[in-house]
């Protein structure tokens, strides 16, 4: 088979599936794994796909309108999530005042900071307990508790939200997009993450390369309002953007 008809049955499977894996396109064209590489990095260099570890995702990504379980999303990309947590959280140095977003990847930083005399504020009652645990002082937002991300989120929160200024601050994203920047599925919870954001001198999305080309109903930043830490696998188009840290 000629290298433009396995481009085109790449194109049209990824478009149709939103995401396909390379063992997927061995068996569909019947090619060899370097090759079906070597197609999807020739693809992704034309703009045409976004490849990724492991296979490749559409150019408009996924759609996820709910968000999973805590429990479950901690089983996902451990390697990639503790890898970007420890570089998160050497940069949070002594004196600071910080905010933590509720997020898996956001709860592993806390296991790493060295830092003295830091204070935290964070959304996530399951952080909240773990810094306390460390010896920090730690204030937690008030409010209503979303259960799927262990989130307090409302009126209350964004009212406290409202009187602070943090040196850093650090946010899960559900998903990550050049056109529909930071996502998440829920309004309410966008509305705690935007404001927090906002409130921050310095902003880091933690989010390893899964969460790209994705989007969530409820956009929470732009692309260009954060810096994105992740793992080294981003490819393409966001390869090629300024404010993303590879670790």
């Amino acid at each position: 088979m000629l290298a433009e008809e396995r481009f085109g049955i790449i194109i049209d499977t990824v478009n149709k599936e939103k995401s396909v894996t390379v063992h997927q396109l061995m068996c569909l064209l019947d090619a060899s794994e370097s090759t079906i590489r070597r197609d999807l990095h020739t693809l992704d260099s034309e703009g045409k796909l976004t490849k990724v570890h492991g296979g490749a995702i559409a150019l408009d990504g996924m759609f996820h309108s709910v968000d999973e379980e805590v429990r479950i999303r901690e089983e996902l990309n451990t390697e990639e999530k503790e890898k970007i947590a420890v570089y998160a959280a050497s940069l949070i140095k002594d004196n600071e005042f910080v905010y933590v977003d509720a997020g898996t990847t956001t709860e592993r930083i806390i296991n790493h900071i060295s830092a003295n005399n830091t204070v935290f504020v964070t959304n996530a009652w399951g952080h909240a307990k773990q810094l306390s645990a460390r010896g920090y002082t730690t204030y937690i937002l008030g409010g209503e508790v979303k259960p799927d991300t262990e989130a307090i989120v409302g009126t209350d929160a964004l009212a406290t939200l409202a009187k602070y200024n943090f040196t850093k601050g650090f946010f899960g994203a559900n998903g990550i997009s050049l056109d529909n920047g930071f996502t998440t599925p829920d309004i309410k919870e966008g509305a705690v993450k935007q404001l927090a954001l906002s409130k921050c001198k310095e902003r880091y999305v933690v989010a390893d390369n899964s969460k790209f080309s994705q989007v969530s109903p409820v956009t929470f930043a732009g692309y260009r309002d954060a810096v994105i830490i992740t793992n080294s696998a981003v490819q393409g188009q966001y390869k090629r953007t300024k404010n993303i840290v590879e670790v």
